[in-house]
């Protein structure tokens, strides 16, 4: 520990990314990234932003890219904030929001970066424990005093909550941002962007990572009130008035262009979800409902410390979290067929 840190340095306990192995003929099915390609126009129009404009300042306000997400979503530009990658965003969120605040209500098992920012922020976390079914009771979000955050389906369990309990959320919380986070939306679920309009307390967040196939290029969005959105503005412009890059911008707006390779994508990820889930059920695993890339699963039998240390063996990498109550569950990301066909041939060479 260096004594020149700070002593909010000192107290940090940093988020720790899913594990990049250098592993050769691995199947990696650990960090949820989508097992299909940015569409090719995407690329065409990342290689066509790759010019002599490089030694000039990206446009600071991504005004095409926000108008392109806007008239995407059926919302006005100034309802729409961009930055590095949903975290980046969420963030700010937390300086705008919840900073110094007491009581910001959020699921106990949920995405661990949302503890990270707690203590960044100076955030008091109440922590809501999920039910048995791993899934949020909106009964239980009622009397937050900083706010609401969570993620919508939920990781990493993939659990979804309908539209009609989000706003029983939102209405229970009209003096705080309710802040749902859409990082796999796009895989099964209705987004809340529909219900800005209704709730000016509501801050919906995406990113391109997952559904897009964005995870390299780090582009993440905020939808909300016009209100929400220039608190974000103000933070972001106190931190980092340039943060896309103009090949960044160009990604993003070819994504949201190309809608139709979007939806075949998905609609692929969402066949092999399925494949996937009922081949682990003949195998014995219990496989909480997902509308994710990504499938949460226990053995009926075998502990999950173990059968993620089989599968390594094997070139498989899982993802297995240590936390109380999901420590005998297995995040699995869903893959290309050819990668879910040996993850199903290793567990049967285990577990048959």
């Amino acid at each position: 520990m260096s004594k020149f840190w700070s002593e909010k340095t000192k107290c940090l306990q940093p988020y720790v990314p899913g594990e990049q192995p250098k592993l050769t003929n691995l199947v990696k099915l650990n960090t949820n990234e989508n097992p299909f390609p940015p569409s090719p126009n995407v690329l065409a129009a990342m290689q066509e932003a790759i010019n002599d404009d490089l030694r000039l300042y990206p446009d600071p306000n991504a005004e095409k890219l926000k108008q392109t997400i806007a008239d995407y979503y059926g919302l006005h530009k100034q309802q729409v904030f961009v930055g590095n990658g949903s975290d980046e965003v969420l963030a700010h969120a937390f300086a705008a929001f919840f900073q110094g605040k007491q009581q910001l209500l959020l699921p106990d098992i949920s995405y661990s970066f949302y503890p990270v920012y707690c203590q960044l922020y100076g955030v008091e976390a109440c922590y809501v424990p999920l039910n048995v079914h791993f899934a949020i009771n909106p009964a239980d979000y009622c009397r937050a005093r900083a706010g609401v955050i969570f993620p919508n389906p939920n990781a990493p369990t993939g659990c979804i909550l309908p539209m009609t309990q989000v706003e029983q959320i939102l209405q229970a919380n009209p003096d705080c941002v309710v802040l749902v986070d859409e990082a796999y939306i796009d895989f099964g679920g209705e987004s809340a962007i529909r219900l800005i309009d209704d709730y000016p307390n509501l801050l919906v967040v995406q990113t391109l990572s997952k559904s897009r196939s964005l995870a390299g290029m780090r582009i993440g969005l905020a939808m909300g009130h016009t209100d929400l959105i220039e608190g974000l503005e103000r933070v972001k412009n106190s931190f980092n008035s340039y943060p896309l890059d103009r090949v960044a911008q160009a990604a993003a707006i070819a994504a949201f262009t190309d809608d139709d390779y979007f939806r075949i994508t998905c609609a692929k990820v969402i066949e092999n979800r399925i494949w996937l889930v009922a081949q682990l059920q003949r195998l014995e695993f219990e496989v909480l409902s997902s509308e994710a890339n990504f499938v949460f699963a226990r053995h009926s039998r075998k502990e999950a410390i173990q059968i993620a240390g089989f599968l390594r063996q094997h070139g498989v990498v899982v993802r297995h979290f240590q936390q109380e109550r999901i420590s005998n569950f297995l995040r699995i990301s869903v893959g290309t067929q050819e990668q879910q066909q040996r993850l199903v041939m290793v567990l049967e060479q285990m577990l048959m």
